[in-house]
């Protein structure tokens, strides 16, 4: 059978059996007077506990957060590259280039009249992917700029169509005019 701490220190010599039964009184003499309500509870280390747990709450929920957002992230960035993936134009291997701006450099992509027709008038769009630029289709560029606005490179706005009641729309303005 177990000794109580009590036992142990008295065969240890450490303390002697007047020292025991002093402190023995004095908690008896804590106790009833704590009852009584003579006293307060000493409750520092019971405040101190609680604040700890507080304390540990609220990192837990931070942590759980950050989890929570990284996660929603990485789901984001999923979303965008499977967008890319199905969307994305075949790539041209023309002598045809179409020239846009990314990070203050110019850079370039293979393209056919039709898909630079479709780049200028706003039908096409051009996003990074995987360390290079893809083409894709409008709706899936705006798709995408809902999860991840960096991916877009190149969007322009729709043309307008011209209104069937123009007197002037048989007449087309030069683009290279000079004045």
């Amino acid at each position: 059978m177990a000794l109580s701490l009590r036992d142990q220190l008295l065969k240890a010599g450490l303390v002697n059996e007047k020292q025991a039964k002093q402190v023995s009184k004095q908690q008896q003499k804590q106790k009833r007077m704590e009852h009584k309500g003579q006293i307060e509870k000493d409750q520092t280390q019971q405040l101190a506990a609680q604040q700890a747990a507080a304390e540990k709450l609220a990192r837990d929920q931070e942590l759980n957060r950050q989890q929570k957002e990284k996660a929603e992230q990485k789901a984001k960035a999923a979303q965008v590259k499977q967008l890319i993936e199905v969307s994305r134009l075949p790539k041209l291997t023309t002598e045809d280039y179409y020239n846009f701006v990314d990070n203050k450099k110019v850079k370039r992509i293979s393209v056919n009249e039709l898909m630079r027709n479709k780049l200028s008038s706003g039908s096409l769009a051009i996003v990074t992917h995987g360390g290079g630029y893809e083409v894709i289709p409008r709706e899936a560029a705006l798709k995408i700029q809902e999860r991840d606005p960096h991916r877009i490179i190149l969007l322009n706005t729709p043309t307008e169509a011209p209104d069937a009641d123009d007197p002037y729309a048989a007449y087309q303005v030069p683009d290279d005019l000079m004045w």
